[in-house]
């Protein structure tokens, strides 16, 4: 990474940031440690290039905050859940975070080799020593708002006032590099993907403004529950789909990737959910595509409909014309997402476009 010096409105950053740590209070106005709706990524089909721009490695976990507040800590999801019973390890490497303050981050399971690993994270009991929190925005800080300090003044802060002794909590760094360069070295890893942030970006709470970017490299996303197939353990398949504005679009039925636990998992979850209304506005299809991804009103006798209250995050090997899923898997359940955010991610689909950026 390179090394932090001057940019472009021509103050320096590190005296700035020196002068904001030493007397936080003289510039900053005051802000409660309170849940803060995350600021989300606009999904892309090309990387955006450029010296405003630095670039993260999509990390395949959760999203989370980390609050301080009154001795205490709280670790919660996007949706403002707490995930304190869930990873109890990481609330108490949090308790080094100073009083009043408010981070943004990511829940991740790491594997063997050192890889992001998001089945790991259901089984968060048995592998809770592979889980871990990325932290990589600072939002609240000793009561004072960071939010809209500009992005590289914030990344400094958060470098410079959170010190952590426990590995479990780490702080991610970001890389200035050619848009090619990343992508090559995150396909070349087999990663999920890259962010990417403007330097300048305020934090803009709950908002999808495209200061911030992500771009998926793997064939993934998640998708919204909306029926499932009985089967053994409670469930044969998950019926799923994105929303399209305001209609939820079916895209697949999918059965691999489940074992009988995680089948009976999910079923309890499913179960109090069921309705008799379909909520997919393209179903009954008229026939099975080509690879039998359709759903027709015959199959539909076999469904069990559900308010689409639930996400999933769903591998494949491509999009089909008919715009649905080719070999589908169940990676996962994604509870800190809302359903009405899904929408169809945009992929690359070459090596060969990559060159053009």
């Amino acid at each position: 990474m390179a090394t932090l010096g001057r940019i472009s409105c021509g103050f320096d950053i590190l005296s700035r940031v020196r002068r904001l740590l030493i007397n936080p209070g003289a510039s900053l106005p005051a802000r409660s440690a309170t849940f803060v709706e995350p600021m989300e990524c606009l999904a892309v089909s090309k990387l955006p290039e450029g010296p405003q721009w630095v670039y993260e490695i999509k990390l395949d976990g959760y999203r989370a905050l980390g609050i301080k507040s009154n001795g205490s800590v709280r670790l919660l999801s996007r949706r403002n859940n707490s995930f304190n019973r869930q990873y109890p390890l990481i609330v108490e490497a949090l308790a080094e975070l100073p009083e009043d303050t408010v981070v943004d981050g990511e829940v991740v399971a790491l594997d063997a080799s050192g890889f992001p690993n998001f089945n790991l994270l259901q089984n968060y009991r048995t592998e809770a020593a592979r889980i871990h929190f990325f932290v990589f925005d600072l939002l609240v800080y000793q009561g004072r708002d960071l939010t809209r300090l500009p992005l590289i003044e914030r990344r400094e802060i958060v470098r410079s006032a959170l010190k952590f002794s426990s590995g479990r909590v780490r702080i991610t760094d970001y890389l200035e590099a050619s848009a090619t360069d990343m992508l090559h070295a995150v396909r070349q890893q087999g990663l999920e993907g890259l962010i990417g942030k403007r330097k300048d970006s305020i934090y803009e709470i709950g908002k999808r403004s495209g200061s911030w970017i992500k771009y998926r490299v793997n064939r993934g996303q998640e998708l919204v529950i909306g029926g499932y197939i009985p089967g053994a353990h409670g469930l044969d398949s998950i019926v799923v789909g994105y929303y399209k504005g305001k209609d939820l679009v079916y895209v697949a039925r999918v059965r691999n990737g489940f074992v009988p636990a995680s089948r009976r998992q999910v079923f309890g979850k499913l179960k109090n959910l069921e309705t008799p209304d379909c909520p997919f506005v393209n179903l009954p299809e008229k026939h099975r595509s080509r690879w039998g991804e359709g759903l027709t009103a015959e199959d539909m006798k076999k469904c069990v409909w559900l308010l689409p209250e639930l996400v999933a995050q769903i591998e494949f090997l491509e999009w089909t014309e008919s715009d649905h899923l080719r070999h589908s898997k169940f990676a996962g359940l994604r509870e800190d997402k809302e359903p009405r955010s899904v929408v169809k991610e945009l992929l690359l689909a070459t090596s060969r476009r990559d060159e053009q950026f």
